[in-house]
């Protein structure tokens, strides 16, 4: 790990961590190089990409400030704060999983609006792909590219971005995402009843069937 990879992660755990509150002053780039033990380089370059983050406020002639990333953050914190001490983070894990079922039930809620023809029948023979799947590694592939799907056909732009930075941190870790596919030949008929009310250009339905899916698989996660 680089040095300024080290100064950084130890920075961001402090502050998602409370270590440090919203508007409090850091010690200046000079004292954390001291306090750390590294080179002001290190520190510099671990401070513009906490700036990036919007997690710390940098301005010219003041103390470097922590910034209250609750309002001001993006989804890019959400990796950061998801595996901090290098495990999953129970709380932000439970949230996650909440959004990411309300985000894929009002995907394919559009989707059953707005598919078409190509992306029904794809996603029927990724739902039936899922249930002879051999391992867990070929059905999370298949979850994956199963729900990538729905978002498609869904076309909200801003649905796919959002679903872009949950690929991100899913495949950062992806075993640690292993159980959403925990015995995926029970779960494969919900996968089925998804892909078959988008198909129908069922809009209720589909939405409550994905809904139906995701719960069942945070609760496995949990």
């Amino acid at each position: 790990m680089l040095v300024s990879d080290d100064v950084f992660r130890r920075l961001t755990e402090g502050i998602l961590g409370g270590v440090y509150q919203p508007a409090e002053k850091l010690p200046t780039q000079r004292a954390l190089a001291a306090d750390l033990g590294v080179n002001m380089a290190s520190v510099r370059e671990a401070v513009k990409r906490l700036e990036q983050l919007r997690l710390v406020e940098v301005r010219h002639g003041d103390a470097m400030r922590v910034a209250d990333w609750r309002v001001s953050g993006g989804l890019d914190v959400l990796a950061h704060l998801l595996f901090r001490a290098g495990g999953l983070d129970a709380r932000t894990l439970v949230d996650l999983m909440e959004a990411r079922a309300l985000m894929l039930s009002e995907s394919a809620r559009l989707a059953a609006a707005r598919r078409s023809d190509d992306q029904a029948k794809a996603l029927q023979e990724t739902a039936a792909r899922i249930a002879d799947a051999e391992d867990h590694a070929a059905a999370q592939a298949l979850d994956w590219a199963f729900y990538a799907t729905v978002v498609e056909a869904a076309e909200n732009l801003v649905l796919a971005l959002v679903m872009n930075s949950i690929r991100h941190v899913y495949f950062q870790r992806a075993d640690l995402f292993a159980k959403v596919v925990d015995d995926h030949q029970r779960l494969a008929p919900l996968y089925a009843d998804a892909a078959q009310a988008i198909a129908n250009k069922d809009e209720q339905r589909a939405a409550a069937a994905t809904k139906r899916l995701a719960q069942a698989q945070a609760e496995r996660l949990a």
